[in-house]
């Protein structure tokens, strides 16, 4: 007859079992209800600084403008960019309107990096664009992002610390951050500035692909403050 210290060993045992089982079913339903919201969700990124170039990027889900979910670790063993944009913004129109920033993320994709634009605008702004209309407007630019994603609660942005719109970060095959900063290395609004300026992440690439340290790998974003939630 077996003993009561062993049945209750193995009760605890099968406790403990459902507890974990209920603790894994509730992160999925979290998730799912997020997504569902289009709302953005950081996963195992608790709040603190954001990462430096040479740490871990911190891993997210979140939906884009066709409602289609996207999360970063998927992307897994390619090189992502991750662009944060606001059509509203006078520089992001500069380097829209002018071709460089379409220019530069077809160049990237075509050698098989993820590029995904960010839009940390919050609902309130009077900038703010509907999913459908910030789609459209990216339409408009001949844009070609491999997405462009929703987080209007602002919690990508704030854990990579995006500051402006444009604002690029590089993240390795890795999972490393590699490169952090401004589009080109002329803070302006001024579209002919493009012509002399050094595109930085074109160089970052180039500099990743080709197996070389990356030459610039914190540079000064520019460009117009993000308007978070509050």
């Amino acid at each position: 007859m077996p003993s009561l210290t062993s049945s209750a060993s193995r009760s605890a045992h099968a406790a403990r079992q459902a507890g974990a089982a209920l603790s894994r079913a509730s992160r999925r339903a979290v998730m799912a209800a997020a997504v569902a919201l289009g709302s953005t969700l950081l996963i195992g990124a608790p709040a603190h600084a954001a990462p430096a170039v040479g740490q871990p990027a911190p891993d997210f889900v979140a939906v884009d403008t066709h409602g289609a979910q996207h999360k970063l670790s998927d992307f897994a063993g390619k090189y992502v960019v991750l662009e944060w944009t606001n059509p509203g913004c006078p520089f992001v129109r500069k380097h829209y309107g002018s071709g460089n920033m379409p220019a530069t993320q077809k160049a990237a994709t075509a050698q098989g990096v993820v590029w995904l634009a960010i839009n940390s605008t919050e609902r309130a702004a009077s900038d703010y664009l509907q999913p459908a209309a910030l789609d459209s407007w990216m339409k408009t630019q001949s844009a070609a992002p491999t997405a462009v994603l929703m987080d209007e609660d602002g919690s990508i942005g704030q854990a990579y610390g995006a500051r402006t719109t444009p604002h690029l970060f590089i993240i390795d095959p890795k999972g490393t951050l590699v490169y952090a900063g401004g589009i080109d290395s002329i803070p302006s609004a001024r579209p002919d500035d493009i012509k002399t300026a050094t595109n930085y992440v074109t160089q970052a690439l180039r500099e990743a692909f080709g197996g070389q340290p990356i030459s610039a790998a914190v540079t000064k974003p520019y460009g117009c403050s993000i308007k978070y939630k509050t």
